[in-house]
């Protein structure tokens, strides 16, 4: 009997903010939220932007005057809300405007006598061959050109590419725990990380108590690396600008490293780990390896995430010479404005240029539905299946192609397996890739609308929250998944307001795109589908159940009197979830970060030849194996 694999916490850090108990989510349907929801998340967004401060009794201005929730609204929210979502770049990250850059010159000599003088310190080995070089002082030398000579210059320019989905203004990760030099990425990995553990309301050592060691699986990674100064830039760059490359600049750029950290600073973690990268369905492809694992009882517990902060002049410049990222120009020439609102830059199935570039980490943990109903987690919902299906023969690496036709059409399958026609055709909603450039708008309306068309979806609900957030890349599905969590909650489908119409060349015969939030009604949902299309032809599509629908499986396979017990014991970690949650709000973030501590001594480890006893866990690892392919040493006839 497989295990189903029940979302039982979930955290992150995007540009709507803290993911955990749906704040990020209520950021971008914040015009469909009314009273303490909305107000709430406000003054969350607010003490992450520094605008106002969060104590225990309540929220104040900078000056420490009490403020009401409504009040903080009122003076502060629209300030707030500018500080959040897709907008232009913040100098914290580089100046769009004045961007950094070499200027290659010629220097042509004047009357075959220009000369200048060189400390002896910093003179060239090899002498350029254009220098003829003669002592000038005891400390310096003087040049004199005899020929051209070529330089490079510090200069700056107007970067073509202004606006990305930026964490909110103010907000700086590195300053809630100490960094060391740490990549942006990593210091996301960090306290998303830790929001998400603390999202659980259930301590950790419970949660590895109740298991044994390896049968906790940690899947985690980025999909370009760690490319800022203290990672692989700074690594490339250093010879370039006279400096030199430091210890830390090549392993902590490595992908796998969001890993490797959750593992050696956060959790303490033996287990399985692994690092899957597969263009911008990373984060799904990790998801992928998290549900087989618990679906086979190979995990009980498995940990699914990325982070990625490419808001660099290097990694957006790559993109922008794909003709991949949405311009000023672009922009502009669509509004038919000198200045466009960048805002709107991202705009999924609609008359767009580009993909907006964007931060983010997300991770959500995952139990089997046993340990949930021992534990008495929260239900989020749960994944019962990811699919992921290659293109084939390619004439264009970046192009799309067949495979995500086989990944949708999976996913709709196996979940009307499960939710039935009725579910997938009146309970069920589609988290599109899109991306937001003009090819993405056709080809992927064009495969979601066949796929609506064969399962006999007449008005199939499509929305792509890369509109409010950007394109994180590795953890883009992450971000998709977070919201599609909150849509259960709210029973809300953000709509694509960048937009004010979709494109006449999308095909939306069967798909409602909304342009305003879309209520689900007393029907609520069942389903969604989260859908990626990568680079490469990297395609995959999850099956989310709602948290409805799962906690219907559980009474079933459980009983009425073991449910009932189960929500018992739940009302207590609902209200641990609860405090961490509201300490958040007021800038408790409580960040998780063990460095050096309770390491283990691999000499204290007690090794038979039936266990493993490892220091600092309940549960021994079982080395009692029965071989799967034992049938294979009896011949034919003795099976």
């Amino acid at each position: 009997m497989a295990q189903l694999p029940v979302i039982t916490g979930f955290g992150g850090y995007n540009a709507a903010g803290r993911s955990s108990f749906h704040h990020g989510f209520r950021r971008m349907v914040l015009e469909s939220l009314e009273g303490e929801a909305r107000q709430q998340t406000i003054a969350g967004l607010g003490v992450m932007a520094g605008l106002i401060q969060g104590r225990a009794e309540g929220f104040t201005d900078l000056q420490g005057r009490a403020l009401s929730l409504s009040e903080v609204e009122a003076q502060f929210g629209a300030a707030i809300l500018e500080s959040t979502l897709v907008r232009k770049v913040e100098p914290r990250y580089f100046d769009v405007d004045k961007t950094p850059w070499q200027q290659s010159l010629t220097v042509a000599t004047a009357d075959h006598s220009s000369q200048f003088l060189v400390s002896k310190k910093q003179l060239p080995e090899p002498v350029p061959a254009a220098w003829q070089v003669k002592d000038h002082s005891d400390t310096h030398v003087q040049v004199t050109l005899v020929d051209n000579l070529n330089v490079k210059i510090p200069s700056t320019r107007d970067f073509p590419i202004k606006s990305a989905g930026q964490l909110p203004s103010g907000f700086e990760p590195a300053d809630l725990y100490d960094a060391r030099f740490h990549p942006r990425g990593l210091q996301l990995t960090v306290v998303g990380m830790s929001d998400a553990l603390h999202s659980l309301g259930i301590p950790w050592h419970t949660v590895r108590n109740a298991v044994k060691p390896d049968q906790i699986a940690v899947y985690a990674s980025s999909m370009l690396g760690q490319m800022d100064e203290h990672g692989y830039t700074g690594m490339i760059q250093a010879r370039q600008k006279g400096g030199r490359v430091t210890a830390k600049e090549l392993p902590l750029g490595l992908n796998s490293m969001p890993a490797d950290f959750i593992n050696a600073y956060i959790l303490g973690h033996v287990g399985t780990t692994g690092a899957m990268t597969g263009a911008c369905a990373t984060f799904l492809y990790n998801l992928r390896l998290a549900v087989d694992e618990i679906k086979s009882g190979r995990a009980r517990v498995a940990i699914v995430g990325n982070a990625e902060a490419p808001i660099t002049p290097e990694v957006m410049e790559g993109f922008a010479a794909m003709s991949a990222l949405a311009s000023k120009a672009g922009l502009s020439k669509l509004d038919q404005v000198a200045e466009p609102v960048y805002r709107k830059s991202s705009r999924p199935f609609g008359e767009n240029c580009g993909f907006t570039i964007a931060e983010s980490a997300q991770f959500v943990i995952l139990m089997d539905d046993a340990l949930a109903m021992q534990l008495g987690a929260q239900v989020y919902g749960a994944v019962s299946d990811v699919f992921v299906n290659a293109d084939g023969h390619k004439k264009s690496i970046s192009a799309p192609g067949a495979g995500n036709y086989l990944t949708l059409v999976r996913a709709v399958a196996a979940a009307r397996a499960l939710v039935g026609d009725e579910g997938i055709r009146e309970r069920s909603f589609v988290h599109a890739h899109g991306s937001s450039t003009p090819a993405n708008r056709v080809t992927e309306s064009a495969l979601l609308n066949q796929v609506a068309a064969s399962f006999g979806i007449s008005r199939w609900p499509v929305t792509a929250v890369k509109a409010y957030l950007g394109h994180s890349l590795g953890p883009a599905s992450g971000d998709q998944l977070a919201s599609a969590l909150g849509s259960f909650r709210y029973g809300i489908i953000p709509g694509i307001k960048t937009i004010s119409a979709v494109a006449e060349d999308v095909h939306q015969e069967h798909l409602l795109i909304p342009t305003e939030d879309l209520g689900c009604g007393e029907k609520g949902l069942d389903v969604a589908f989260i859908n990626s299309k990568g680079f490469g032809g990297n395609n995959a599509t999850g099956v989310v159940l709602s948290p409805q629908f799962v906690l219907r499986l559980l009474r079933n396979r459980y009983g009425e009197a073991e449910f009932a017990r189960f929500l018992t014991r739940q009302q207590h970690t609902i209200a641990q979830a609860a405090r961490y949650d509201q300490a958040a709000l007021r800038g408790d973030f409580q960040v998780e970060y063990h460095f050096g501590a309770h390491m283990i001594d691999e000499g204290d480890l007690k090794i038979t030849q039936d266990q493993v006893q490892v220091p600092g866990f309940a549960q021994p690892i079982d080395l009692t194996v029965v071989s799967e392919f034992a049938d294979m040493l009896r011949s034919p006839c003795e099976r």
